[in-house]
């Protein structure tokens, strides 16, 4: 009892320094709690993703090839880790034919998809920028009336998408919004977007979903957060 007393009066004596540990002990269980919570996440995702990996396709039936588009500096460069660490073990595990292709610059995406061959579904991982020169190189090519047909997917990667919160109008955490994106896509879950065509008089025209921002409107609202 004179223990628990000696300690109760200590306490009392530095109520500050008390008071800070019990807000790091709390904001550190609250922290482990959420990292538990983003692994079990991922856990049952992968498991499902299994589920399609294992399945046994016939001899005459090829794999089918996913082409994704990743714009590692989205999210303040946290991007390709966001990926690497959410969505690549589903794709992988699910049985597909995964080819990464990784952005260096902006306006890369609309190069690439000019060289693009056959594949069996795009998948966007980034954020609204990506989206629009994915969807702006895939219409300008010579065969878009082919292509336009194959299924795209959106993984949400930026700070702040758009187009994640019309397809996912949930309030989800990051790890639970990446995932269950890429199960959508693996379920074959579409949904039609119109998109927005803006033509100049010399350049070639531009395409985007829900809205496209422009000059020193699209500058300032990138310099906000900063």
């Amino acid at each position: 009892m004179a223990k628990v007393i000696t300690m109760l009066q200590t306490l009392r004596n530095h109520w500050k320094k008390t008071t800070v540990g019990i807000c790091l002990v709390t904001w550190g269980g609250n922290w482990l709690y959420g990292k538990h919570c983003d692994n079990l996440l991922r856990r049952a995702a992968c498991q499902e993703a299994q589920v399609w990996g294992n399945q046994i396709i016939p001899s005459n039936m090829q794999i089918k090839k996913a082409t994704v588009f990743l714009n590692p500096a989205a999210c303040k460069g946290k991007a390709r880790t966001l990926f690497e660490k959410n969505a690549a073990p589903i794709l992988h595990l699910s049985g597909l034919d995964v080819t990464v292709v990784k952005t260096d610059y902006e306006g890369q995406a609309k190069k690439l998809l000019e060289l693009m061959e056959n594949t069996d579904m795009i998948i966007i991982a980034g954020g609204d920028g990506t989206v629009q020169e994915v969807i702006t190189g895939l219409l300008r090519r010579a065969d878009e009336a082919s292509f336009s047909k194959i299924p795209i997917g959106f993984i949400p990667l930026g700070k702040t998408s758009t187009l994640s919160h019309t397809l996912y109008t949930k309030n989800y955490n990051q790890v639970q919004c990446i995932t269950d994106a890429t199960l959508s896509i693996l379920r074959g879950e579409t949904v039609q977007l119109d998109v927005l065509q803006i033509k100049g008089n010399k350049e070639q025209p531009v395409f985007a979903v829900n809205g496209l921002r422009w000059g020193s409107y699209r500058d300032a609202g990138a310099k906000v957060s900063k």
